[in-house]
């Protein structure tokens, strides 16, 4: 086939999720309240953050980080996924589907920096605690926030962009419930190798080094923690130790399954849109409640807000 005089697709579909017979609108209701879970829950994270002085500290200016990529995350697919589904049509513009494989990767890349963030944070917290408020100024959380989102932006444009200019001309069906780059790939023409060993690359880089300093940084918080003599803080740090472990073995264990593979443009996508759809959908609305359920501080602030609510609406 002369892919150079090919009629490029203006156009894409996408299959959707997985489907479940008769279960459909079941589904997708699901879908829809746990978006609205996740913005709820972590919008409510970052306007505390934001208005409460005593929330205003490293552990949770990185937390409102997470949040707001927590939205940006589902924002980026779930209301065209649900559009789609109202209208009974799949169809996604071309350049609408590189936007949002962008803007899906810079999201996914950068939790994985903001989540290597929070471990440093906390080693820093519980290790160092005397020098914590001397090294973990406004000034470092601030310059450290941007180099995450600075450094998504970098790891995924080169890959985005070349995955733009590929030609798409046989098909224009994507096997996914959004554009994501293996399935993008499996319907495009001309060679994608050098592409997909840039994103296995990338992968590796980026996935593996933050998980072995994930996991580095809370080995020294666990050995600290048991050299403790106080009862109540190893079961307030293991607490939140803990917490912060569930979240990192639910995003790392799905994305080295989707996506740390040499080769995923002809990858099982019905076994890959499965386990999409725990870090999708599931995680960005355990994320708020796993990082703050036990927080006493963040409890006080909620308190304290809906009291301010209910006192501003009793003097209408």
């Amino acid at each position: 086939m002369n892919l150079t005089n090919c009629s490029r697709a203006t156009q894409f579909i996408l299959v959707g999720l997985p489907s479940v017979l008769g279960l459909e609108s079941v589904m997708y209701a699901s879908i829809f309240l746990l978006y609205i879970l996740s913005l709820m829950g972590n919008g409510l994270i970052v306007k505390i953050v934001i208005t409460d002085r005593h929330l205003q500290k490293p552990m949770y200016f990185f937390l409102c980080n997470l949040s707001i990529k927590d939205i940006g995350h589902t924002t980026t697919f779930i209301p065209k996924m649900l559009l789609n589904y109202l209208m009974e049509k799949n169809s996604i513009c071309f350049f609408c589907c590189v936007i949002q494989l962008c803007f899906y990767f810079l999201f996914v890349v950068t939790e994985f920096f903001i989540i290597s963030l929070i471990s440093l944070d906390r080693y820093l917290a519980i290790c160092y605690p005397f020098r914590y408020a001397a090294i973990m100024t406004s000034e470092v959380c601030l310059k450290l926030s941007i180099t995450a989102w600075f450094g998504g932006f970098l790891s995924i444009i080169c890959q985005v962009v070349m995955i733009a200019n590929l030609p798409y001309c046989s098909s224009n069906v994507i096997n996914h419930f959004y554009c994501d780059a293996g399935p993008v790939l499996n319907i495009a023409g001309g060679d994608t190798h050098l592409i997909e060993a840039l994103g296995f690359l990338v992968t590796m880089v980026v996935v593996v080094s933050s998980l072995v300093f994930t996991l580095i940084s809370y080995f020294f918080i666990l050995c600290t923690i048991l050299r403790m003599s106080s009862t109540s803080r190893q079961q307030k740090a293991f607490s939140t130790c803990a917490s912060h472990l569930v979240v990192v073995s639910l995003l790392y264990g799905s994305v080295f399954f989707v996506y740390l593979r040499p080769t995923i443009k002809n990858s099982s996508f019905t076994m890959t849109k499965s386990v999409s759809i725990l870090f999708t959908f599931i995680t960005p609305v355990l994320n708020p409640f796993i990082y703050t359920i036990r927080n006493s501080e963040v409890k006080d602030s909620v308190r304290q807000m809906i009291g301010r609510k209910i006192t501003s609406l009793r003097n209408l």
